[in-house]
């Protein structure tokens, strides 16, 4: 599929996902075969921009074109103008955020928010587009509240603002992440629409992204909670829908390797400090289900420093193998 004048190596898109899809996490999964990945949102805030944090999530160095950056908040210049600092940036694309349904965010009628009010959605894209000259993408859900599923609206003016490729996360706000995500809705935008619509929401599997592509007619699908701790996934999907086989999982000694030099990658790019504390909750996705890994957690939250981490999971991974054996 192709966002603008960019094609794209294949329609797998991994979502933006606040405090999870850095600069390592993005270039991890592209490795894995994700056509796509867009950046934690950024708060569109001039004051926010030389923030620690934000100067960690504005970092696209040595990434895999095409760069996507989100930004985030309720007010059309603010917007236009984060839009313009992310582009000087190296941004070659840029995504707006009307589907976070976080409170804090939420609370400043920014994220999903935004959609009680359509004609604040409508300035706020056109702003947008008009002030950078590269695609704009939108990333949202299919309405605030239940009942209240306004998405054929905003996606008709998302189109007519100029707006590059719609993503849609088949939930309402007022669903959070609970219940099964909805993709009726997501298929009559797609019939509605000419630009590409991209479907989000409960893809976990090689089988269950067929099946959405099959329910929606989307023209690429977009992955989030899903590759926590499994960025493989993006190569097992893309090998389903190519051949209808399905892929053996990785190895435990695979998956070691992966862990190992993501965390290499996080200490690198925080520092020993921030990465080993980053580290944490990938350490405990990349584990899950694995014997004695809740012990093994509780154990690896305590450790300082790196070599501390790496030592316990050499351990761990060792066991494991022993153990498949």
């Amino acid at each position: 599929m192709k966002i603008g004048s960019y094609q794209l190596s294949n329609n797998l898109i991994v979502a933006p996902m606040a405090g999870v899809t850095d600069r390592p996490f993005r270039t991890l999964c592209k490795y894995f075969g994700a056509g796509h990945a867009v950046s934690e949102m950024m708060a569109a805030d001039a004051t926010l921009y030389a923030q620690k944090k934000s100067m960690f999530r504005k970092n696209f160095d040595g990434e895999l074109a095409p760069i996507s950056a989100q930004i985030a908040g309720s007010d059309p210049q603010l917007l236009a103008e984060a839009a313009r600092y992310q582009v000087a940036n190296g941004a070659q694309i840029v995504d707006i955020n009307m589907g976070c349904p976080a409170k804090k965010v939420c609370n400043k009628l920014a994220g999903s928010a935004l959609l009680k009010d359509e004609d604040l959605v409508a300035r706020i894209l056109e702003a947008v587009v008009q002030a950078v000259d590269v695609p704009v993408t939108l990333k949202t859900r299919l309405g605030f509240a239940n009942g209240q599923e306004n998405i054929l609206r905003v996606a008709v003016r998302a189109e007519q603002a100029g707006i590059a490729a719609l993503a849609i996360h088949g939930r309402t706000r007022e669903q959070m992440y609970t219940g099964a995500a909805r993709y009726e809705l997501i298929a009559a935008v797609k019939r509605l629409l000419k630009i590409p619509v991209i479907a989000n929401g409960d893809i976990d599997s090689p089988q269950k992204a067929k099946f959405v592509l099959d329910q929606t007619g989307a023209d690429g699908l977009m992955i989030g909670r899903a590759a926590q701790g499994r960025p493989w996934i993006f190569r097992e999907i893309a090998h389903y829908l190519k051949t209808g086989e399905v892929l053996a999982p990785p190895h435990v000694s695979e998956i070691r390797e992966v862990l190992l030099q993501h965390l290499d990658d996080l200490y690198t790019f925080y520092g020993e400090y921030a990465g080993v504390r980053i580290a944490r909750k990938h350490i405990a996705w990349y584990t899950t289900g694995f014997y004695d890994s809740n012990a093994f957690r509780q154990a690896m939250y305590q450790q300082e420093t790196p070599s501390q981490q790496i030592k316990m999971l050499e351990a761990f991974f060792n066991r494991q193998i022993e153990n498949a054996v």
